[in-house]
């Protein structure tokens, strides 16, 4: 079986997953801090036919070697952390990240989860939470009384309201980040999250603005890092390449083909 075949396979194979995640990403175009994903490839085991420097006579050796590829694959999928652009919201409840780190959320089975996402509400009982539902690790919790253009989120974190009736300010808590060493590394879960992972490493928790921490700007949000036409651009790539392998594989059964009616 000629080894074109299965080389032109593994690459209609490699492209096709690379059409799946360009098309996740324009889907996810839209979302609030959502970070895109780039496919990564790698080629496969080479058949060595000759070792470069392999001797050739009796005082020379060959210069190079004879090796045939045999495919390509998809060798992993990762998450660019590259800051997307802050749209202004002008809503009080909306925080946008400008820089490392991520806010931390509590999941209903107790654990932390960790989001770009700041597009945070208010619930019944004056928390902060996220679109569904989910704690802010940090309990911020206003008073009932207070007015929600009465509420200031600063750049460190710091957050404040001046409950009715009053003139002034108080302090109702204060929003902390976690930062990666290694945030390629962290799970998504959906819903905007992500959690731990060995590869990531342990979460690093300081204030906006200490140890590394970006700012947060109320009234804003992150918007998705997916651009729309740098995925059109792979696509058409992915695409002719697509095309390309399956071409390869109509030649090399056409060239089979003559093969098998030589004896006739």
């Amino acid at each position: 079986m000629m080894r074109s075949l299965w080389s032109a396979a593994s690459g209609m194979i490699a492209q096709q997953t690379q059409m799946d995640v360009i098309s996740n990403n324009i889907a996810n175009v839209n979302d609030y801090g959502g970070k895109k994903v780039r496919a990564e490839f790698q080629d496969l085991l080479y058949q060595t036919v000759r070792e470069a420097g392999a001797t050739s006579g009796a005082d020379s050796q060959y210069p190079t070697g004879k090796q045939i590829g045999l495919g390509t694959r998809v060798a992993t999928t990762q998450r660019i952390f590259v800051q997307g652009a802050l749209q202004t919201t002008d809503v009080p409840t909306d925080v946008g990240i400008q820089g490392e780190g991520f806010f931390r959320i509590t999941l209903p089975n107790g654990t932390t989860a960790y989001t770009r996402d700041g597009s945070f509400k208010i619930d019944s009982n004056g928390r902060m939470v996220t679109t569904d539902g989910y704690l802010l690790a940090d309990n911020i919790t206003f008073p009932n009384n207070a007015p929600s253009d009465s509420i200031v989120i600063a750049g460190d974190g710091t957050v404040s309201c001046t409950p009715a009736g009053q003139t002034q300010p108080q302090n109702v808590g204060q929003i902390t980040l976690a930062r990666f060493i290694n945030p390629a590394g962290l799970t998504a879960v959906g819903k905007n999250l992500f959690v731990e992972s060995a590869a990531s490493g342990n979460a690093i928790q300081s204030n906006p603005q200490a140890e590394g921490a970006g700012t947060l700007t109320q009234g804003t949000l992150e918007m998705s890092n997916v651009q729309i036409v740098e995925e059109m651009v792979q696509m058409i790539i992915s695409q002719r390449a697509y095309e390309s392998n399956s071409k390869a594989v109509t030649t090399s059964d056409s060239m089979l083909e003559i093969a098998n009616g030589l004896k006739r």
